[in-house]
């Protein structure tokens, strides 16, 4: 999991910042902690403390009522993915269908990153509240990372899975190197541009020909040697243990609470202040002046 700003840098800012928090335990004084050059993350001293509060009791782990969060999908089948993933969560999971109009996003990145994590700043600042997109593809070793981010497009505009497939299979048509990869990102954005990054790999390799009947996309023709099998042959839930996206999830899940601490502080940090109305306390309303 990645703490990502709009620049390039990133770092494992939740996991240090819990560690750090631990190392009061071994010793270390609490102010060491947050003022020791290791331990300076900009912006994160916040949350650093809400820890030190919550080892002393006096906030808890996660927000006291749900935080509303939306899913930047209209697919409501991944809605319903979401929500029994985040049952367990004090959050009310939402998707774009519950707002009224709100523009595409041109997923024109250049990496799953790119386009996860467009999607998900976008839908939040339109909304003003935070945003989970993701964004995934297949990815070939002797195609250079094609279909890559073009993977849903990969045989044009307004094609089916098997254009697409058709399409891979011409390209590799007398290739020896057939390895490939599933690739996930997941990205949670708050309106002020912060995200978390969440991502999943599944290694496998081209067959010669489809595959198996279930499945969608590129599952026909990606054999996973950890199944044995293709992905259109695998049963759903045999896939989402080690699929790309199930590797993906299962880590954002596995840290959830700690996206609710950081969501709640990068939320609090863009609240503007209550207007100062002290100017106009002695102020006499009765008499209106005539300008």
């Amino acid at each position: 999991m990645w703490y990502a700003e709009r620049t390039k840098m990133r770092y494992n800012a939740v996991d240090r910042i819990f560690y750090d928090a631990i190392k009061i335990d071994s010793g270390h004084n609490d102010n060491d902690v947050l003022t020791s050059a290791p331990y300076r993350i900009k912006n994160q001293i916040p949350v650093i403390k809400v820890l030190l509060k919550y080892k002393a009791g006096e906030e808890p782990m996660a927000a006291k009522s749900n935080m509303t969060i939306v899913l930047a999908t209209r697919n409501k089948g991944k809605l319903k993915e979401f929500q029994e993933i985040l049952k367990d969560f004090p959050v009310d999971l939402k998707n774009l269908q519950d707002f009224g109009p709100i523009p595409e996003v041109q997923e024109d990145g250049h990496t799953f990153d790119e386009n996860a994590y467009k999607k998900a700043s976008f839908t939040a600042r339109a909304l003003g509240i935070p945003a989970i997109a993701d964004d995934s593809g297949l990815v070939v070793e002797a195609l250079n990372g094609a279909p890559g981010v073009h993977s849903a497009r990969y045989a044009g505009e307004n094609v089916t899975d098997e254009d697409n497939i058709n399409k891979l299979l011409q390209e590799l048509n007398g290739v020896a190197n057939r390895k490939a990869a599933f690739e996930c990102v997941i990205s949670i954005a708050v309106p002020s541009g912060p995200a978390l990054t969440y991502e999943g790999r599944c290694e496998g390799e081209i067959t010669a020909e489809p595959q198996g009947e279930g499945g969608f996309g590129y599952d026909p023709v990606f054999y996973c040697p950890e199944l044995a099998k293709t992905f259109a042959e695998a049963g759903m839930a045999e896939k989402n243990t080690i699929s790309h996206r199930g590797k993906a999830l299962a880590e954002m899940v596995a840290e959830f609470d700690k996206v609710l601490i950081w969501l709640k502080h990068r939320l609090e940090e863009t609240k503007q202040p209550k207007p100062d109305h002290s100017q106009f306390e002695h102020n006499d309303w009765s008499h209106p002046k005539m300008v």
